[in-house]
């Protein structure tokens, strides 16, 4: 059993030290990784999104591990437009199934810039044999534009629970259709949602537990 228990943790990375806050079930059945939004834009694990996401799985019985992207907090190193947050991500994955062994099912959840990269990571755990059990893109950035660069999401499967406000004024709904149309998934759309789902947080956590009893 590990040692590790709720609060921050400073872990090794590629880049340096990765600061993320662990929320722990009474029982862990696996592992839930939340990724949050934009950090050139304020976005940091503190997110409310994120936040929700995390203890959501956390009451599932998920260990959730929220941590910083590079520059954000006491987490080190630069912003690398998804590349370098994606080998984080995969350090802090590693990390977690070596504290707890036992607990080998993985749960990928992101929001906005967060869901972006964890698409990557979702390629890259396939690629390796060890595919996540699902994954979780909240107001993810399909087809989003930041001055020269545009955010070309990853194809995901059909079982991607995929969640977007009606009235995302950062990724318009148009975008995420465009993008889910010819991989067939399915998207949650909550309306009167903007993008961080004021008011509507609550929702999101109601989206994911019926979801999860529907795969239970």
């Amino acid at each position: 059993m590990s040692a590790v228990g709720n609060g921050v943790q400073l872990i090794d990375g590629p880049a340096g030290r990765i600061e993320l806050l662990v929320d722990l079930p009474a029982s862990v059945k696996g592992i839930a990784l939340v990724a949050h939004p934009h950090p050139l834009f304020g976005g940091a694990n503190t997110n409310k999104v994120a936040y929700t996401l995390a203890r959501t799985l956390r009451d599932l019985g998920y260990c959730a591990l929220r941590p910083n992207f590079r520059g954000v907090g006491q987490t080190e190193g630069s912003h690398d437009n998804g590349q370098g947050e994606t080998e984080d991500l995969l350090a802090v994955l590693a990390w977690a199934h070596a504290q707890w062994p036992d607990a080998p099912a993985t749960v990928l959840a992101g929001f906005s810039f967060g869901a972006y990269v964890q698409t990557r990571v979702a390629h890259r755990l396939s690629d390796a044999g060890t595919p996540a059990k699902r994954l979780i893109l909240v107001g993810t950035a399909a087809g989003h534009v930041e001055g020269a660069r545009q955010y070309d999401t990853a194809a995901v499967g059909a079982d991607t629970l995929v969640i977007h406000g009606s009235q995302d004024e950062t990724v318009p709904l148009g975008n995420v259709l465009a993008w889910a149309e010819p991989l067939e998934v399915p998207v949650v759309v909550v309306p009167g949602a903007d993008h961080f789902f004021h008011a509507r947080l609550h929702i999101i956590r109601d989206i994911i537990n019926r979801a999860s009893c529907e795969c239970a």
